[in-house]
């Protein structure tokens, strides 16, 4: 069993068994159909994942972990917050006619701030201190930006992300607000750990422990029985990640920069609703 496959099971188990059911009308998400999205959650949800022992990616189920580096690249890499610049469709739902999500997300982290060494967006800030200052408790990047809400398509889910260097480690917390547990949970663990293997490689440091803080970690009323399923397949043990050495530079890395070894998983779940 990997580390992902125990703190899932042990999440959902606990939503499962000791979480508070949601039926509170004034509810706002709902099914593609309209009815409104009810859940069974959990407040104040905390997993760490040690990246030294192995990479946190599921095998109950397979994730697309190709398309969960896009995702992140999207958003710290390219800027982006048109879906055109996205490889996979998650987020057509909340798209404009356009194809934009608005101030959200990407654009966010390509807004420039004024420092004492210049202007900086919050990727290439990060960068420069990972390299300039790791002994600093100050390298965090935050994209809930309350001045832009209203004109974004969906408020930022995971919204920071705060890094702390410990020798040469380097370690870091992902701030979730909210985390769909079904569609969401597996995918951001791995992506967000990608993340800190390809600003560790760039800054000279190896990646450590990433923790997850979940606000709001629920269970959607259509994805129980899915759910309740998966919690009686069989866990693998965790398979190989490694990130192409030769990448020195942030900007340069793409989802054909990690290769996958020996990722044995279970059967794919098949196509669910998403709670939009």
């Amino acid at each position: 069993m990997s580390l992902a496959d125990r703190a899932f099971i042990d999440t959902c188990r606990a939503i499962l068994d000791r979480g508070t059911t949601v039926t509170d009308p004034k509810t706002r998400p709902h099914w593609p159909d309209g009815t409104t999205a009810y859940t069974r959650k959990l407040f104040g949800v905390v997993n760490r994942y040690d990246l030294k022992k192995e990479f946190p990616l599921l095998t109950v189920r397979p994730i697309n972990f190709s398309a969960a580096v896009d995702e992140v690249l999207w958003i710290w890499q390219k800027k982006s917050s048109s879906v055109h610049d996205l490889k996979s469709h998650i987020w057509d739902a909340w798209a404009d006619e356009n194809g934009s999500i608005g101030k959200a997300y990407g654009y966010q982290m390509g807004v420039k701030h004024q420092y004492k060494e210049g202007w900086f967006d919050q990727t290439d800030r990060v960068l420069y201190d990972l390299k300039n200052n790791p002994c600093s408790r100050r390298i965090m990047t935050n994209i809930y930006n309350f001045a832009d809400l209203h004109e974004m398509r969906l408020y930022p889910c995971a919204y920071s992300m705060t890094f702390n260097v410990t020798g040469k480690t380097l370690n870091a917390i992902l701030n979730q607000r909210s985390q769909d547990m079904l569609a969401a949970n597996a995918w951001n663990v791995a992506q967000y750990a990608a993340l800190m293997m390809m600003l560790a490689q760039v800054s000279g440091l190896e990646a450590g422990e990433l923790v997850h803080v979940i606000a709001d970690a629920h269970i959607y009323d259509r994805h129980v029985p899915i759910v309740e399923e998966l919690l009686t397949r069989a866990c693998y043990p965790a398979p190989k990640v490694t990130l192409d050495p030769a990448v020195t530079d942030f900007y340069d890395f793409t989802p054909e920069s990690f290769t996958v070894a020996d990722y044995k998983h279970g059967e794919k779940i098949g196509k669910f609703e998403v709670a939009i």
